[in-house]
């Protein structure tokens, strides 16, 4: 039986304590991108689980819309990833 090996670690020590592991993140076929989901994601890579590029693959993102993501948490922190807030915190 063949296991395939993920690249980058399995799980990384956020600076809060928490640990973020490959299971937390969301499924690949996600369709619905609600802000935990969204954040989940942001921080991963962020902390350097998953390169930029392989979420932009994995969850079938643009550049565009990760990058909005990003700006939002890092200037308005996670509330700003809430769809019904986009127009608060632009």
């Amino acid at each position: 039986m063949y296991i395939r090996r993920q690249k980058g670690p399995v799980y990384v020590m956020l600076p809060d304590g928490t640990i973020l592991s490959r299971s937390d993140l969301p499924s690949v076929n996600t369709k619905r991108w609600v802000a935990r989901r969204k954040a989940t994601v942001v921080t991963a890579v962020a902390a350097g689980m998953i390169s930029r590029e392989e979420a932009l693959d994995m969850y079938s993102l643009s550049s565009e819309e990760f990058d909005s993501w990003v700006r939002a948490m890092t200037t308005h922190g996670r509330k700003a990833l809430r769809v019904t807030k986009l127009q608060d915190y632009r």
